[in-house]
């Protein structure tokens, strides 16, 4: 076997128990180390600073530099946070996710009438606020089967434990290539599937838009599987409420796919998204290379 995978497999079996332990932690304590590494991230190894800070000025060209560099800080506090909140969801109790990641009570509403009238949905989100933790309150609470599209991680044992996080509490994941052929297949179960549509596609297959100021390719996957099957389709933003504390929103962004101009749904959710950066800037991946397709002109 290549030297390689057996590398892998030693820093992964090194690193599991320690994960486990910080799942284990109180949250206060967990926040401590949160801070730590923040310290480390931010500070000592700046992590893909330039990255974040070039996207940041492309984005608000309006604000100075002071400005970026504030959002920048309160991005990194908030990505050691989410990371390890993330790793708390191997040990955390059904009771404790409940109370920490709660539905907006016109969301949950809207999700039980779409059930009632027996209709799967589509939902669509950004990498914004605690994506991580979006999927578990659904799937504890809502009447729906939750499927999650994902990208498999290269590695493969890093790849199983993001899974089985993602799936404690009864979501299902399906692998992106996989989607439409598993969408058909769940048709007959009430259910749900969620796109997290603000990755960066091959640019001669996406849907162009200004997007934070910037030409910005955008999947066109979850329109075109919504218009084929004819799905509703909602948004959902997870946003911070306190330290530890979210509230999911929900809303219809239409429930007749088929009857939309084409580009119509697309702009809708990248728009809203939009819309959840520019009210809380820190709380969007800015770490990803987002704009990595385009040219000095996007």
């Amino acid at each position: 076997m290549p030297k390689h995978f057996f590398l892998t497999a030693l820093v992964y079996f090194a690193v599991l128990p320690f994960i486990y332990l910080l799942s284990a932690l109180p949250f206060r304590a967990l926040y401590l180390f949160s801070d730590f590494v923040f310290f480390v991230l931010y500070y000592l190894v700046g992590y893909r600073k330039k990255v974040v800070l070039d996207n940041l000025r492309r984005s608000f060209p309006e604000k100075s530099e002071d400005e970026i560099n504030k959002i920048c800080r309160k991005f990194y506090r908030y990505l050691c946070d989410i990371t390890l909140e993330t790793f708390k969801v191997l040990t955390i109790s059904r009771k404790s996710m409940i109370e920490h990641c709660k539905f907006n009570p016109e969301g949950f509403a809207l999700l039980n009438r779409l059930a009632e009238e027996h209709k799967n949905v589509i939902l669509v989100m950004g990498h914004f606020g605690n994506w991580e933790w979006a999927g578990h309150p659904f799937s504890l609470l809502c009447k729906h089967k939750l499927f999650v599209i994902y990208h498999p991680l290269s590695n493969k044992y890093f790849n199983s434990l993001m899974l089985k996080m993602r799936s404690r509490f009864g979501t299902e994941m399906i692998e992106m290539k996989n989607t439409y052929k598993e969408m058909l297949a769940n048709k007959g179960i009430l259910n749900t599937t969620a796109f997290i549509a603000d990755q960066t596609p091959q640019p001669n297959n996406a849907f162009w838009t200004n997007f934070l100021n910037q030409n910005t390719p955008v999947f066109k996957g979850t329109e075109v599987i919504a218009k084929k099957m004819n799905l509703p389709v909602v948004y959902a933003s997870i946003r911070k409420v306190r330290r530890g504390y979210y509230e999911m929103y929900v809303e219809l962004l239409t429930e007749n796919p088929a009857n939309t101009a084409d580009g119509e749904i697309t702009e809708m959710h990248t728009r809203k998204l939009e819309e959840d950066i520019r009210s809380m800037p820190e709380a969007w991946l800015w770490s990803h290379k987002r704009w990595k397709h385009c040219n000095a002109s996007c």
